[in-house]
């Protein structure tokens, strides 16, 4: 056999199991990271248990709770769907990097801001706390642009996976979306009224829009568990796919719901 056939053919298998090992290297990465703020976030339940204070408000143990959990639950979840998602190995693993990067500044801006006592969110009063700040409402930003890369490659090509699964997939997406319109909103508002001197106006304006924002946020990790968890049932593939049609219609109307109650709070 001709030495140069036999190295041309083996090229392509070595460059793909190269792209595979990254692959996998940044999905390790990233369930490590998220699994870290998960344990942050629970770690800091156990502070609050112990040191006490307020719940609710600006400057409280609440925030590096709810966040660490939340992202890392989220990068967890993302993680795992994009897998799904018809995206190039090096497209996948890059945007992945950046996600997990963003997640982590995100609560460790957070969770300094809690042990500083300060509020993480909207405080200009120093020029280090305007840094912070500033830097959260800029990983906002990135994370906005990651995850509707993300929702537009879902709907770009239909994702693989067990039956229903792009379905979920896409419907989870799409629900992230109003998340993510949400949050936007909220750091926006935020900010306008922080620049024109309503400081305490800004803290509370974000309320309205909070339990949008929370139940919209996990959509991407509840439909798809559930179609993953349904393609494991002897049942049948309509009665599977029936089920998942309620499920979708049931959170959709959470998210109305949650929107309905904004928009007369706000």
């Amino acid at each position: 056999m001709d030495p140069a056939l036999t190295d041309a053919s083996a090229a392509p298998a070595r460059t793909s199991v190269r792209r595979a090992g990254r692959g996998r290297r940044v999905e390790r990465l990233c369930h490590t990271t998220g699994l870290l703020l998960v344990l942050s976030g629970l770690g800091h339940l156990v502070v609050f248990a112990v040191d006490g204070g307020p719940w609710g408000g600006p400057v409280s143990w609440r925030k590096p709770v709810t966040f660490g959990l939340s992202f890392g639950v989220t990068l967890i979840a993302v993680t795992w769907v994009t897998s799904y998602l018809r995206l190039g190995p090096r497209t996948r693993a890059l945007l992945l990097a950046v996600f997990a990067a963003d997640c982590a500044v995100e609560v460790g801006g957070i969770t300094l801001q809690a042990w500083r006592g300060v509020p993480s969110h909207l405080d200009m009063e120093t020029p280090f706390d305007t840094a912070v700040s500033m830097t959260l409402a800029v990983g906002g930003g990135v994370l906005v642009v990651l995850l509707t890369v993300f929702a537009v490659a879902s709907f770009r090509h239909r994702p693989s996976g067990p039956a229903g699964m792009d379905l979920a997939v896409r419907s989870g997406f799409a629900i992230l979306l109003v998340a993510l319109a949400s949050g936007a909103a909220m750091i926006a508002r935020g900010v306008v009224l922080t620049r024109t001197g309503h400081q305490e106006a800004a803290y509370h304006s974000t309320a309205p829009l909070k339990p949008l924002h929370g139940v919209s946020l996990h959509a991407v990790l509840v439909l798809p568990a559930l179609a993953w968890l349904l393609s494991r049932t002897p049942w049948s593939e309509p009665l599977r796919r029936r089920l998942l049609y309620a499920a979708i219609g049931s959170y959709v109307t959470a998210v109305i719901g949650a929107a309905m109650w904004a928009a007369l709070t706000y």
